[in-house]
């Protein structure tokens, strides 16, 4: 056997193993992808040490949302370079913010004014953050995006909870209109003196 005829024969081997093996791989039914692991909401010991130095809640504020928009942003970065459990790690941090900062306002004193004030601002901060979080929903795999979606709900719920403590506190709410008495049927009326007690009646 020639040299050229043995590697004829090799490769039309290996051609066929090749073939072999493709068409049993295809035979075999494929597993179905498990959902990512859900992100985990927390918050960096950095980060609480940066939040605990706040001198007032509107600082507190403040700086809760700036740390939550860096994580938003990487979220986004994430998401573009197609790095998933990235970005799914930055949106779990940017929802552990977001909670713990509606955890600390809702010990503060809502019938003051400079609370109603830091829900509105909170109310305004996150509103621009529904579409952000919808546009990474709508370009991350299904197995990440439900936990995206997860983060749009908390965002809403974070802003319905904001205006209920605003409006629910700075409006004047009528007061009720005061009962008027029902009217005494004439058959239930209390019955007229005695004759002989009246002033009109004659005694001899």
């Amino acid at each position: 056997m020639s040299v050229s005829l043995r590697y004829g024969s090799i490769f039309l081997l290996q051609v066929i193993g090749a073939c072999l093996l493709s068409t049993s791989g295809a035979a075999q039914p494929q597993m179905p992808r498990l959902p990512a692991p859900p992100p985990l909401r927390l918050v960096s010991r950095s980060e609480r040490s940066q939040l605990d130095e706040a001198r007032d809640a509107k600082a507190r504020l403040h700086a809760t949302i700036a740390l939550a928009e860096d994580h938003l942003m990487h979220a986004e970065n994430f998401t573009e370079q197609k790095k998933f459990d990235e970005a799914s790690a930055e949106v779990g941090s940017y929802i552990g913010l977001i909670g713990d900062l509606r955890d600390y306002i809702s010990k503060l004193n809502h019938d003051k004014t400079s609370t109603r004030d830091i829900c509105r601002h909170l109310e305004m901060d996150v509103r621009p953050h529904l579409p952000r979080l919808a546009v990474i929903r709508r370009t991350t795999p299904v197995s990440y995006s439900l936990y995206i979606k997860e983060a749009e709900e908390f965002i809403k719920d974070t802003r319905a909870e904001a205006l209920d403590s605003f409006y629910g506190h700075s409006v004047l709410r009528e007061p009720a209109p005061a009962k008027t008495p029902a009217p005494v049927e004439p058959s239930k009326a209390p019955a007229a003196a005695d004759s002989k007690d009246s002033p009109q009646t004659k005694h001899p």
